[in-house]
């Protein structure tokens, strides 16, 4: 039996040899070797062989040394050299590369929270952090045809593999997006007929909802024995994000004539940047200045972000705009019974339910949590509530600063009351007030802090837009 296996696995690593590629070693292998290395090297190799001879001899086990220190000093030198040479000639592009050389990677912290003693606890912990449990809700499980649903052609699948980078780490189905577009490209119509009925029904499947989630730290934290010290980066499976690409692209496209974004709403959406959100926001404020007012700004963020969408309140918004029912019924899917990996160094690596919020890394999310915040737009006399995403920034004018200050606590009390109603709320941190002023403005400028929720926020002298 012995005799057997052996030849057998003889047998399938020959066969194996036979198609694996040979590694070929090229001038990237080792940037730094010059010819000046290969005699020092061919030296060393020598003097080491004579000494393991006769290795009671003193003379021969000295001139191996000498030779080996030679070649591991001038090893240094080329490589000392190199770095200095390519340092000299770094470009925009190659900076960050040299940082990374530079600084290098730091090693990935595991969760130590406090009063975990088992593997299991921190897991449940992050659980409970990133995806707390909700109720289930139940959904309807009867398949409908849907006669009004567009038909997909194969240009829309082709425009949303182009999209597609084929760097981007795959979800657990371990695919990467080169093998889709190399399946479109040898068969057009395979990926098209089984997109097709699933858009015509409105079903998102089960095995596309599962996903891994990578635990990673947040840099900059004082201590990392808390949940909120890390985030997660959601991978999805690759075939599951041609499907919500084409989704997002036709639901964005009856959005704004459905009613459901607001003109001030910027990110996730055709045309528009974050070139335009401070375009638009320095446009306004320059006009209220021009008026002869006193501008300022308060900027906000929303805390958690897509992890706070409640499904049943984006289905009702869906539904009360006329949204085609292929649409929502398909959204519904897709948001409902989700499962996530959390995957970090000693972690479970058990799928878990997710009950509330959208993906991150879809790119189907972005849009509906645009969508679901629009509710919390509001008019403003004077003044204007622009957003990019989840950052949202409050500008009011009039003829002094406290009384910008006053304004802006009022319509941050309006903002916190719509935002209870969605069950968002905004991140304490992240808060920053700034007055802008012009070079004609010889007025004092108002050092009054703003109070918000119990916190003081002093004025700033310069913020971070979009950052």
């Amino acid at each position: 039996m012995d005799i057997w296996f052996r030849t057998s696995l003889d047998t399938i690593t020959a066969e194996l040899a036979l198609y694996t590629p040979v590694r070929q070693v090229t001038f990237r292998s080792k940037p730094w070797w010059s010819a000046l290395l290969s005699p020092l090297r061919k030296a060393d190799n020598s003097t080491l062989r004579s000494s393991k001879t006769d290795w009671l001899d003193a003379a021969l086990l000295a001139s191996a040394r000498a030779a080996r220190a030679a070649h591991f000093k001038a090893i240094k030198k080329a490589k000392l050299e190199h770095w200095s040479a390519f340092l000299a000639t770094a470009t925009p592009q190659t900076v960050w590369t040299a940082k990374r050389f530079a600084v290098g990677r730091p090693p990935p912290r595991f969760p130590e929270l406090p009063g975990a003693t088992t593997p299991p606890e921190p897991h449940k912990a992050l659980l409970n952090h990133f995806f707390p449990v909700d109720p289930v809700r139940s959904h309807n499980s009867v398949l409908l045809l849907f006669r009004d649903c567009p038909a997909l052609a194969a240009d829309a699948i082709g425009r949303a593999l182009a999209c597609s980078s084929p760097s981007s780490p795959p979800g657990p189905d371990l695919t990467p997006n080169s093998v889709w577009k190399r399946v479109h490209q040898v068969a057009p119509h395979l990926i098209q007929d089984l997109l097709a009925l699933l858009v015509a029904y409105g079903f998102h499947p089960p095995a596309l909802k599962i996903a891994d989630g990578i635990v990673l730290e947040k840099p900059g934290k004082l201590s990392y024995d808390s949940p909120s010290s890390f985030r997660v980066i959601v991978l999805l499976q690759t075939f599951s994000k041609i499907l919500e690409r084409i989704i997002n692209s036709r639901l964005s496209c009856v959005a704004r004539v459905a009613g459901l974004l607001d003109p001030h709403q910027c990110g996730s959406l055709a045309g528009i940047s974050a070139s335009d959100a401070t375009a638009r926001l320095t446009h306004e404020v320059r006009t209220l200045q021009m008026a002869g007012k006193k501008v300022s700004t308060l900027f906000l963020d929303i805390k958690g972000g897509f992890d706070n969408v409640n499904p049943s309140t984006l289905f009702g918004m869906l539904k009360a705009r006329a949204v085609s029912p292929y649409l929502v019924s398909w959204t519904r899917s897709f948001l409902t019974g989700r499962t996530c990996r959390l995957r970090y160094e000693g972690s479970p690596r058990v799928f878990a339910p997710v009950a509330v919020g959208t993906p991150q890394g879809s790119p189907f999310s972005p849009l509906l949590f645009v969508i679901y915040v629009s509710r919390l737009y509001h008019e403003i006399p004077q003044g204007l509530t622009l957003s990019y995403l989840d950052d949202f920034a409050l500008s009011v004018a009039s003829t002094s600063y406290r009384r910008n200050i006053q304004s802006l606590q009022r319509q941050y009390a309006v903002l916190k009351a719509w935002g209870a109603r969605l069950g968002v709320g905004f991140s304490i941190p992240k808060t920053e007030l700034i007055h802008s002023r012009t070079y004609r403005d010889r007025d004092a400028v108002s050092r009054s802090p703003i109070h918000l929720d119990g916190s003081i926020f002093p004025l700033r002298d310069e913020v971070r837009c979009l950052g």
